[in-house]
């Protein structure tokens, strides 16, 4: 291991191709650097037991090869600027390790080359501010852009045996009311047929993110944590609150592939068409022991537009916003249960569907056309207090095989009713309560 203290020892360090390299000090670089193959940089305490802070006055900081390490170091570039990036474009780039990292500025691998064998490994990396709007490489579907995230991890490459595995634990977003810029965690492949991403686990404490999307406009979006669509992940756990400010800002998104996804903090988004959780790929299981509260115009709950949730549980699904729909189902779901009950308090206001701003009553629950259900129970009750909408609205050609409430379905606001079943609609007009069948209302 060879120790620097200044960035002339630092440049000469990299340039000898040393395996460790250790700073000791603070210090300012003028330009990035990148770091040879195999090679661990990693910060020293100091004699105060300060970690060492290696800033960038006006670029990207630090370049990957293969192989490499960034350890116990906080990294400061400008926040449009990537802190740590990678720039080796072999098959084979092995393992990264990145470990008890605070950055300023975008964590990102992005590879447009096939991928064989390479490996990234994240833990307790806290991205405190990005700004990822400049970044043109975006996944476009559903007639929206995503913007990039914090931390990015995007595999490009258009041939669907390029692969980068994932393991990152214990990752932080954001700050409370000061929000990166951008999509907090994305992880993507290229599309349904390109390059993937496997997570073995994702684990996030506090994320907050916010796109500064102008009201408006329809066709870009953002996630606080977005798995993708050509990215799989075996397991999501969110030990802290989720949070995201602005128009189109969804805090949690699927297009991609999620087996068992696990909310232990808050969901709160109050922003304009910002949606709790909003899937259009393949989940397995969806278990929220938090609340998903929305407060912005048009933010909805939950929606299933494409895809499939093949068992979900929710804590409870509050929404405070005109057009700000609770639940709503558009394609075949499994068993849904809600702990504690579906509440709107909007009444008829406009919000982003698939690109395009509508107008949309705030429905408790509404099942749309090709909207098919297995089972539903709510314990508590699904209730509307806004004017001019149903608690629970079914479609003409949607099903719903099963519904178990143990509370009542409740419309208080003016010209509202409990119940919207249009004519050809196939819902039980009677629920199971255990022991007794009683009536829906």
């Amino acid at each position: 291991m060879v120790e620097v203290k200044d960035p002339t020892e630092l440049v000469q360090a990299i340039i000898a191709e040393d395996t460790s390299i250790s700073l000791t000090r603070s210090m300012m670089l003028t330009h990035s650097i990148i770091l040879p193959n195999n090679t661990t940089l990693s910060g020293k305490p100091q004699e105060d037991s300060s970690t060492p802070i290696l800033m960038f006055q006006d670029s990207d900081g630090i370049g990957l090869t293969s192989n490499n390490s960034v350890e116990n170091l906080i990294i400061h570039v400008p926040t449009n600027h990537r802190a740590i990036f990678n720039t080796n474009y072999a098959e084979d780039q092995g393992s990264f390790n990145f470990s008890n990292l605070e950055l300023n500025g975008q964590f990102s691998f992005l590879s447009k080359s096939k991928m064989d064998n390479t490996f990234l490994n994240l833990k307790n990396v806290n991205v405190l501010a990005a700004d990822t709007r400049g970044y043109l490489e975006q996944p476009q579907k559903y007639g929206v852009n995503v913007l990039q995230g914090a931390l990015t991890i995007y595999n490009l490459n258009p041939d669907k045996d390029s692969l980068i595995t994932v393991e990152a634990k214990k990752i932080s977003i954001g700050q409370k009311n000061a929000p990166v810029i951008g999509s907090g965690v994305f992880i993507a492949g290229l599309g349904d047929n390109g390059g993937r991403v496997e997570i073995d686990e994702l684990s996030t404490n506090d994320v907050y993110s916010t796109g500064k999307i102008p009201l408006g406009v329809a066709d870009i979006i953002t996630g606080a944590i977005f798995i993708v669509n050509g990215a799989h992940a075996k397991k999501v756990i969110q030990n802290g609150d989720t949070t995201t400010y602005g128009v189109n800002d969804m805090v949690l998104d699927a297009w991609g592939e999620v087996d068992e996804w696990d909310v232990m903090g808050a969901v709160t988004s109050y922003g304009p068409s910002g949606i709790g959780f909003v899937n259009f790929g393949t989940v397995k299981s969806f278990n929220a022991q938090a609340p998903i509260e929305t407060f912005g115009l048009g933010a909805r709950g939950y929606n299933q537009y494409d895809g499939t949730l093949e068992e979900g549980h929710f804590s409870s699904i509050m929404t405070f916003g005109d057009g700000s729909i609770g639940v709503q189902i558009s394609k075949k779901v499994g068993h849904l249960t809600f702990d504690g009950g579906i509440v709107t308090h909007g009444g008829v206001g406009k919000s982003l569907v698939k690109g395009v701003i509508i107008d949309l009553p705030a429905y408790a629950l509404s099942i749309k056309d090709g909207g098919v259900v297995s089972e539903i129970t709510v314990n508590g009750n699904i209730e509307t207090q806004g004017d001019n909408v149903a608690s629970y609205n079914v479609e003409s050609q949607a099903v719903v095989n099963k519904m178990t409430v143990s509370g009542q379905v409740v419309a208080t606001g003016k010209d509202s009713e409990p119940l919207n079943i249009q004519t050809g609609a196939k819902t039980p007009t009677t629920f199971s309560n255990d022991t007794d069948d009683k009536s829906l209302i």
